[in-house]
C-alpha cells in the first residue's frame, strides 16, 4: 500500500469523524418552543454556524480521500 493510498484512508476517516462532530454540534444547538401556536426558536446561531463549517470541510476532506484513493 502507498503512502497515497494510506493518506487517502486517514482522510476519509476524519472526514467521517469531522461530519458526526458538525451534525451533532447543530442539533444540539437547535430547540424551538411552541405555546398555543406560537413558536420560539431557541437556537444559537454561532455554534450552528460552525457545524455547518465543520459539515464543509467534512465534505473537502472526503473528496480529498476520494480522490488520493482513485489516484493512479
Amino acid at each position: 500500500m502507498t503512502t497515497t493510498k494510506i493518506i487517502g484512508c486517514l482522510l476519509i476517516v476524519a472526514s467521517i469523524a469531522l461530519a458526526y462532530f458538525g451534525f451533532t454540534k447543530i442539533s444540539d444547538n437547535t430547540a424551538a418552543i411552541k405555546i398555543v401556536n406560537v413558536e420560539i426558536n431557541l437556537s444559537d446561531k454561532d455554534e450552528k454556524q460552525k457545524g455547518y463549517l465543520c459539515l464543509g470541510i467534512a465534505a473537502l476532506l472526503f473528496a480529498g480521500g476520494v480522490y488520493s484513493l482513485g489516484k493512479k
